[in-house]
């Protein structure tokens, strides 16, 4: 998959995406960042952190799989902003983040209709 294209599509699908970005089991960022023309609200080092736990609330639910299945997406809201967490496959992790107002449901359709089509 084009993680960049696929991280593209998502923020020109919604204009209250903030943030689409990919990231492997190691925390290495594959593709995609903040919309351009927006101010990040963490700083590099609260991001980074953010994306650790992240990381580590995936591995634990693929261990949880075994039971209940695996997960699709998880999603937090905060004051600010709602963050979800997409599963793609064993090997990636999406992270967008939206604005609070956004509807949950039409992010979560948006991001899920992409993923499928951009399987290659």
């Amino acid at each position: 998959m084009n993680y960049e294209k696929f991280c593209s599509q998502i923020l020109e699908a919604d204009s209250k995406i903030r943030f689409a970005t990919v990231y492997d089991e190691w925390t290495v960022k594959i593709a995609g960042g903040l919309r351009e023309g927006l101010e990040n609200i963490l700083s590099e080092h609260a991001e980074k952190e953010l994306v650790s736990l992240s990381i580590l609330d995936w591995k634990a639910r693929k261990e949880m799989a075994k039971w209940l299945g695996k997960t699709k997406y998880t999603l937090a809201e905060y004051e600010k902003v709602k963050r979800f967490s997409f599963y793609l496959g064993d090997d990636h992790l999406l992270l967008v983040s939206a604005e609070k107002d956004d509807d949950t449901n039409v992010v979560v359709d948006e991001v899920i209709k992409l993923y499928y089509e951009n399987q290659t």
